[in-house]
């Protein structure tokens, strides 16, 4: 069965380009909706010419693609926030009173609760556009709801980029989701008001925190409980961070995430528990119907998050698809239910779950029956084991190379931990299902509680037992997105020529191998020159030397710092292989040009050498003004272990001498230049 047979999977496939053109290339949303307006009159001029011809032109198909990519384009620009006038972004005022409606509850941090707010007002002007607000922690107040309705005098402040390389671009990941800027105040500054409407997502939440609350009353164990409201209500804040680590390590932090996975075990259920409708009168539709209703209302239940609205919307099509009598395509349905999704919100494509998610789908579609096939074991506990292995294998193959892109790590045992925990996954969701029923009728027995506790700790102990083989974790992969795309391209290369094994789909896995290996070829060669960077670290200095995969660390002190931020990011993300700590020295040689160090007991000698650089560090006692007449540097540096009145006041000498000033605190980590 060819992929490219399926018109929607086409479509969908050139939505997804014109979206990613559409998000890296502004073109204005005029010429979008011109474009498109004139290539939708084109086709239908060409259908009309060809009204009676059972076959349209090629040209016809080609417009028809061209449409989609702008109509992806279009897309794109049509959900841009800041493209509207009301966006708040347009309002040329210093604001004093804003009025918001909390949207999202985010996980918190150790300082702040976090949430995502709809701006309403900026004083008595309405305005649009979606915020992020961080309130300091208060146990005196509780925390506010979906829907909640507040205002602040706080203003609204630009949220900052990363301060170091390889850290995670919190800012470009918030304005992926419409969020620009954000508010940081406390609860003290806050008026809450009367809410008027209540929307579906406010509704489910409500309904979340009171199964939430009902099911706090029984004596669940702290690690039992977390994993329960993380596996029934999607709420995965109780975790430890102990225990989410070892879920991580063992290779099934997906079991954490409701979602696909999930949904897909409900529906197999569901499908056996309505079964016996099928013997009514129009049994089939009345089943679908019950079907897809509950696993709405499971979706509700974990307060409707994108990742389970997503799944239950695709296994919602598989559902009509497998009932309606007609041979099912899972092609078109898992293809259906992204071009729905991105037609929707469009930057979704962006988002590693939505990637990872139709990522093991379409591979457990493509490579789990090739794997199935290779053998039919006769019992049936061994059939359930080899078709639960041959699914997790196909899911993983699947997602590795994309795992290995975002995260740097591979679990060496995922196919054990998966092999002896999803197949109970269904037992632990039906009987989970049945525990929050009787526990909002009051009628829960205790015997169902301590079984479910014992199941739920018999998990934990499984994954953290897998978890604690650290020799199966392979950790410290980095592959760069060149290379991702060329493996991607080899996997759709192998998977041609094994449904077409001819000699074109030889010379096409040929041709992407060598593809791969120019890559690696030319990756290896940019890392031929060494990499001096200053990093960005409260009380703390550090500069590094890479040297193709050899990382020296210097630092004030004789502690490791490669297991700790913001050096791990950078180590997992360059794939070093060795490093080494040393103490920080008080000169360098960069590139032929001297780095000076002046620290705290503001000791130099500068007779014999100009320096290029000064770095500054933790807080010298010194007068810039006379260092600066002295030694005459091409720039001065601060970085993150100097008091800030220091850091401004240098600042303001730097300026006044037309030098150079950089302060990591605010520009980043200095990353020295060929």
């Amino acid at each position: 069965m060819k992929l490219g047979h399926f018109i929607i999977v086409k479509l969908t496939f050139f939505l997804i380009l014109g979206i990613c053109i559409g998000y890296y290339i502004y073109i204005p949303l005029e010429w979008t909706a011109i474009i498109c307006v004139v290539l939708l009159g084109v086709l239908g001029v060409i259908l009309k010419l060809n009204i009676s011809s059972f076959k349209p032109p090629a040209s016809f198909g080609c417009l028809a693609f061209l449409l989609m990519i702008f109509i992806g384009i279009f897309n794109v620009n049509i959900h841009n926030e800041k493209l509207r006038k009301s966006h708040y972004s347009h309002l040329k005022t210093s604001e004093r009173y804003i009025t918001f409606k909390i949207k999202d509850i985010l996980k918190p941090n150790a300082y702040y609760d976090k949430y995502v707010i709809d701006i309403l007002k900026i004083d008595d002007k309405t305005v649009s556009g979606t915020a992020l607000i961080n309130i300091k922690k208060d146990s005196l107040f509780k925390q506010y709801d979906i829907d909640s309705v507040l205002l602040t005098t706080d203003t609204l402040q630009n949220i900052s980029p990363p301060l170091n390389p390889a850290q995670f671009n919190y800012k470009v990941y918030l304005e992926r989701q419409y969020i620009y800027q954000q508010i940081t105040t406390s609860k003290s500054r806050i008026l809450e008001l009367k809410a008027t409407k209540h929307s579906v997502f406010g509704l489910a939440y409500k309904l979340n925190k009171y199964i939430y609350k009902q099911l706090k009353s029984y004596p669940f164990g702290t690690d039992e409980f977390a994993i329960i409201n993380a596996l029934l209500l999607g709420q995965r804040q109780d975790i430890s961070e102990s225990l989410y680590t070892n879920y991580t390590k063992a290779g099934v932090i997906h079991i954490l995430a409701v979602s696909g996975l999930h949904v897909g075990i409900l529906l197999l259920l569901l499908n056996f528990v309505c079964r016996p409708l099928e013997r009514l009168p129009y049994g089939k539709p009345i089943k679908t119907i019950c079907i897809i209703i509950l696993m709405w209302s499971f979706a509700f239940l974990t307060g409707l998050s994108p990742s389970v609205s997503r799944a239950t919307l695709m296994f919602t099509l598989l559902t009509i698809s497998i009932n309606a009598n007609r041979p099912a395509n899972t092609f078109n349905t898992v293809a259906i239910s992204a071009f729905l999704l991105l037609l929707f919100k469009p930057l979704l494509i962006f988002d590693v779950g939505f990637q990872l998610s139709y990522l093991a789908v379409l591979s457990i579609i493509t490579i789990q029956p090739k794997l199935n096939s290779l053998w039919f074991p006769k019992h049936k506990l061994i059939r359930i084991a080899w078709n639960t292995l041959t699914v997790t294998t196909a899911a993983q193959v699947g997602v590795l190379p994309l795992s290995i892109y975002y995260f740097h790590q591979f679990p060496g045992l995922f196919f054990l931990s998966n092999l002896l925990i999803v197949p109970f996954l269904g037992y632990i969701l039906g009987l989970g299902i049945l525990i929050i029923a009787l526990a909002m009728l009051q009628l829960l027995p205790h015997i169902l509680v301590t079984l479910f506790n014992k199941t739920i700790s018999l998990m934990n102990a499984i994954v953290n037992w897998i978890a604690g083989q650290d020799q199966f974790l392979f950790s410290a992969l980095s592959i760069e997105l060149s290379t991702l795309i060329c493996i991607y391209f080899i996997m759709l290369c192998l998977i041609y020529l094994y449904t077409n094994p001819k000699f074109k789909s030889v010379t096409l896995v040929l041709l992407s191998c060598i593809l791969l290996q120019t890559n690696l070829i030319y990756s290896a060669w940019s890392r031929s020159n060494e990499e001096w960077i200053i990093f960005h670290k409260n009380r703390k200095s550090i500069i590094t030397r890479l040297t193709k995969y050899d990382l020296k660390i210097h630092h004030t002190d004789s502690s490791d710092l490669s297991k700790s931020y913001p050096i791990k990011a950078y180590i997992n993300s360059k794939g070093i292989q060795t490093y080494s700590n040393t103490l920080l020295k008080p000169v360098y040689t960069i590139e032929n040009k001297k780095l000076l160090i002046i620290d705290s007991l503001a000791v130099y000698k500068v007779s014999s050498f100009k320096p290029n650089y000064i770095l500054l560090t933790n807080s010298p006692k010194i007068n810039l003004n006379r260092v600066i007449d002295s030694i005459q540097p091409n720039v001065v540096i601060a970085d993150g272990s100097n008091y800030t009145s220091y850091i401004k006041r240098w600042k303001t000498t730097c300026d006044y001498k037309k030098i150079p000033f950089h302060q990591t605190g605010k520009k980043g980590a200095y990353i020295f230049k060929n």
